[in-house]
């Protein structure tokens, strides 16, 4: 890929998963040595200029020898760099060094060339800094995160390397590259930025995405194995409230429902007026959670495509202005929608769980096992959706609804985005799982279904629940399933079930 002005969601994802190589444009390189040119300028003279001349945050007042510059630089990296907890997820510190590059690609923040070659450098080499998770509030971006990440570029800290945490100077000399020596500025327009929260933002986006659509895959399933009723998916009913959403989900139950020959068998006769919401509001409650995706994705799109450092540069006019552009609000709040939207449809898909298992409400035999009483089925599956679904309800708490004031008060108003990212990972994992044990639920009843009468389910839902079938059996007695469940989560994640139900 060619990093240039745009980076779209997919060539974030084919870069940070897919491995795909990253280069430096001419025009992005212009563009960057332009914005240098600023620097140099403001070094030769007598301006005290925020970050390159002066000290940072409350020091702000306090102008820096000629001489003390780079020192000054380097203090602010080794300084910041104080974070604490488990290390991130390498693709998580693969989409720091791509978002970072791409924001200084963009040519105002007065960085050399070479500083941003050394971080494409280190991604495709996946050497990777190791950077703790905590110590972001979200305000001057992901201070502590970045300053972990321009370490590596020093030849301090560690690096994960073919498999092995090493130490940073090690890895950079195996590789055949010379550590970074920061000039005016280049500590500063490192590490102001949203890189962190983006990245993980981005990478739960795409995860999201797969789990909406399967999801509704999962609804399809449980709607053939209660023998629930299509109509509520109808476009002529879905059409009289047409959120985008609602009617794209019910578009897509519709398929996956097409040619079923259980619908047919129970237009009357059933007893049954309507189904629980959970099966009937599925285009209502899932269309909400894609309405909220997209917006997400157009405010990430803006984001990818931004420049988060301050102070600014516009090498047109050579005026250097600070501004508010690296605050993460607009992620934060962005971010803790989306982990609402998230955990909404693990909570739905809970209840269809429940829809499921519980005879007074499906008509198939208690915990979808054979053998009640001697054997537990399901049980327990749903208990631990519950518990899934109950801790996602204490991470989707709004992150961006708390501020703590941070250095003396000059820094007043924090976006705490970073925490709602890492709960939007989490609240995505569980979600996962939540969807697994619906679709073996779902499997299990079809296959209840079916033995009482051999009636073929939607064209989607049965190539889901073949596919299914290869990576978990059908439940006869009790046994040790959870690996079963896990290959299930993992076909969700990867939506490797979800190119089996569209014939992909």
């Amino acid at each position: 890929m060619i990093l240039d002005k745009q980076l779209t969601l997919g060539g974030f994802i084919a870069v940070v998963r897919g491995g795909e190589t990253v280069e430096l444009s001419e025009a992005a390189r212009e563009r960057i040595a332009k914005a240098r040119a600023i620097i140099e300028r403001i070094v030769e003279g007598d301006a005290a200029i925020y970050g390159v001349n002066t000290g940072f945050g409350r020091f702000e007042n306090v102008q820096i020898d000629r001489q003390q510059l780079a020192q000054l630089q380097h203090n602010l990296i080794v300084s910041h760099a104080i974070g604490l907890g488990e290390p991130l997820p390498g693709e998580v510190v693969r989409g720091m060094l791509l978002l970072r590059a791409q924001s200084l690609a963009l040519g105002h923040s007065g960085v050399r060339p070479e500083v941003v070659e050394l971080l494409l450098a280190l991604l495709n080499a996946d050497a990777l800094p190791v950077v703790p998770a905590q110590g972001s509030v979200g305000a001057s971006g992901d201070l502590a995160p970045l300053a972990h990440l321009t370490l590596g570029l020093l030849g301090l800290g560690e690096m994960m390397y073919g498999g092995e945490v090493r130490p940073a100077a090690e890895v950079l000399r195996e590789l055949g590259l010379d550590p970074l020596t920061l000039q005016a500025k280049e500590g500063l327009a490192l590490i102001n930025g949203t890189q962190l929260m983006g990245s993980l933002l981005a990478l739960a986006m795409h995860d999201t995405r797969t789990l909406l659509h399967t999801a509704n895959l999962a609804a399809a399933m449980t709607v053939e194995a209660k023998y629930g009723s299509h109509r509520p998916f109808g476009a002529d009913v879905v059409g009289l409230r047409p959120h985008p959403g609602a009617v794209a989900v019910a578009a897509e139950l519709r398929d996956h429902l097409r040619d079923s020959e259980i619908a047919p068998s129970h237009l009357t006769g059933d007893g049954r007026v309507q189904d629980a919401y959970s099966l009937r509001a599925v285009p209502q409650v899932h269309g909400a959670s894609l309405d909220a995706l997209e917006h997400a994705e157009r405010v990430l799109q803006t984001e990818f495509n931004s420049v988060t450092d301050n102070p600014l540069i516009f090498p047109d006019t050579g005026e250097v202005v600070s501004g508010g552009n690296f605050h993460g609000q607009p992620l934060a709040v962005t971010i803790d929608v989306l982990k609402v939207a998230v955990a909404e449809l693990g909570s739905i898909s809970e209840r269809r769980t429940e829809q499921l298992l519980n005879p007074a409400l499906s008509g198939l035999p208690a915990f979808l096992t054979p053998q009640g009483g001697l054997s537990s089925g399901f049980m327990i599956a749903q208990y631990t959706a519950a518990a899934l679904v109950s801790e996602n309800k204490v991470l989707a708490h709004p992150a961006s609804v708390d501020s703590i004031p941070t250095s003396a008060n000059q820094e007043d108003h924090v976006s705490m985005g970073a925490h709602g990212a890492r709960q939007l990972r989490e609240i995505v994992e569980n979600v996962a799982g939540v969807l697994a044990i619906e679709l073996a639920c779902a499997a299990q009843g079809l296959d209840f279904q079916y033995a009482r009468q051999p009636l073929a389910p939607g064209i989607g839902v049965d190539r889901a629940w073949k596919a299914l079938r290869t990576r978990m059996p059908p439940l006869e007695e009790d046994r040790y399933f959870r690996p079963e469940v896990l290959r299930v989560r993992g076909a969700v994640l990867s939506g490797e079930l979800l190119a089996a139900a569209r014939g992909e």
